[in-house]
């Protein structure tokens, strides 16, 4: 999984333990002395409150990233 972050932008997320679709990656975390990613950050449902707060941002750790195609991620949480 040789990837970039920017390569993640806009690719689905779906979780393979229900098949849930949790939407589209927004943003990668990354080491900063390694270069490697360590998360993926996918927004959560928004409701009126949380529109002005990332909380409900699912992050998910690279650890549970289990395929990466060219328009999906399967993550296993």
């Amino acid at each position: 999984m040789g990837q970039k972050g920017l390569d993640f932008k806009h690719k689905e997320v779906i979780n393979i333990k229900d098949g849930r679709r949790l939407g589209f990656v927004q943003d990668v975390c990354a080491d900063l002395e390694t270069g490697k990613i360590t998360s993926i950050i996918v927004p959560g449902t928004h409701k009126l409150m949380s529109m002005f707060s990332n909380s409900n941002d699912i992050v998910i750790p690279w650890e549970q990233i289990q395929c990466i195609g060219e328009e999906i991620i399967l993550v296993d949480i």
